[in-house]
């Protein structure tokens, strides 16, 4: 059986992507790492010898983090799944989960209310209100279509991904603010989030309008981009209602182990708890010489 990745496997892919029902960014994502797999075997018949070569020229080059490795290596096999080549799928790169979050990632809840400030002074009332959508109801950027009009008479959203719909309830504060907003800019129905030419605002849109709000607002740009808002909702919820099976509905995750993702503590946080537990006894070894009389 020949083993090339010709065009036409690229089509038959793509294909049964969307007959799968993925998104739109995942089959995009999905194609463009098999055409990095397709230059690395240049012209070549795929094998299990080649895809270990490939993963570890991935692991060795130094461009990529384990999880990018790790996420070329999920395309590679899921291609070789469809293609009927089950026997050359590849072991994923073990990753050592990290117990703490690095304290420079984290956006804090001051931080946040500082770049909504901004941009209201800046007059970007729309960013302003797409960062508080995306912080109080803890949807995705790809989810701010289900953002609409009609959703705010109810108070309430149908959000599909992923094959799954769940409902997110709008605060009630946010559900004033849209509507006011809805007046005020004549929106009629449908989507509330639009670019100029009526379409539904995208990732690329608002990262990049977030990253152009950092200057202005003094917060480092390492620490915004949309799904660090997440995170924020993440502990903030999970800190009022402790079930992380209840948290894991609200995210929308199939799995409990992703939503553990979004509540670990920094490392300051961990220290502390440490602390308390206050199981070191001996605390100096600093020893006072006797008086000698």
């Amino acid at each position: 059986m020949e083993r090339k990745i010709t065009n036409e496997l690229m089509n038959d892919f793509k294909q049964a992507l969307y007959e799968d029902e993925k998104s739109n960014s995942t089959i995009k994502k999905y194609l463009r790492d098999i055409k990095k797999l397709r230059e690395f075997l240049g012209g070549r018949e795929l094998n299990k010898e080649l895809l270990i070569k490939y993963k570890e020229e991935l692991e060795n080059c130094g461009e990529f983090k384990i999880s990018s490795v790790n996420s070329f290596l999920a395309a590679a096999n899921h291609f070789c799944e469809v293609m009927g080549w089950g026997g050359l799928k590849i072991k994923m790169l073990k990753v050592q989960r990290d117990t703490f979050c690095p304290e420079n990632k984290e956006l804090t809840k001051k931080e946040y209310k500082c770049l909504i400030d901004t941009a209201m002074k800046r007059g970007d009332e729309r960013l302003a209100l797409i960062m508080q959508t995306l912080g109080s109801t803890v949807i995705r950027i790809s989810e701010l279509k289900y953002i609409t009009v009609e959703s705010l008479k109810s108070g309430m959203a149908d959000i599909y991904n992923k094959g799954k719909m769940r409902k997110i309830l709008y605060p009630s504060d946010l559900q004033k603010v849209l509507k006011e907003f809805v007046f005020k800019m004549k929106i009629k129905c449908g989507a509330i989030f639009c670019t100029g030419s009526g379409r539904a605002v995208d990732r690329s849109n608002v990262w990049k309008a977030m990253k152009n709000l950092c200057m202005h607002a003094g917060v480092d740009r390492e620490k915004v981009y949309p799904h660090n808002l997440r995170h924020l909702f993440a502990k903030g919820f999970y800190k009022v209602k402790k079930d992380i099976a209840k948290f894991a509905d609200v995210l929308g995750h199939s799995s409990i182990e992703t939503t553990r993702i979004y509540i670990k503590l920094t490392g300051k946080e961990h220290k502390r708890q440490l602390d308390k537990m206050n199981l070191v006894v001996v605390k100096s070894l600093c020893v006072v010489k006797p008086l000698i009389i």
